[in-house]
């Protein structure tokens, strides 16, 4: 029953999440870009006030997968690096916590770029 409930969790609140995004699009004139920006610039703001760590306690990957998850992975990455090598770790930090994900980004962006071929439209 727990891990039901952990799953129940993560999506309600990741749908949540993908909801807003979704609202923004719609309703807005912004573009996908401006929004994706947008929410990895909301999960560092939340985590730097300390909102966004328990929601992530509460939600596991509901709240970690979307990017607001990649902006608290920043945030925790330079507030780890900041304690540990002092001022230098704001530079170094979120590279550091998020090097995976961005290679990972890099490397499967390059392989679908070898397998599909691109339009303008």
């Amino acid at each position: 029953m727990e891990v039901f409930m952990n799953c129940l969790k993560a999506f309600v609140v990741g749908g949540f999440l993908c909801l807003i995004g979704q609202i923004l699009i719609d309703y807005t004139k912004l573009t996908p870009a401006r929004i994706l920006v947008s929410y990895v610039v909301a999960g560092v703001a939340l985590t730097g006030i300390g909102v966004y760590k328990p929601l992530v306690k509460f939600a596991g990957a509901g709240a970690t997968v979307p990017l607001t998850g990649f902006g608290y992975c920043l945030a925790t990455g330079v507030e780890k690096a900041v304690d540990e090598y002092g001022l230098i770790g704001v530079l170094t930090g979120g590279l550091t916590a998020t090097s995976a994900g961005i290679t990972a980004a890099v490397v499967f962006g390059f392989l679908a770029s070898l397998v599909f071929n691109s339009d303008d439209k």
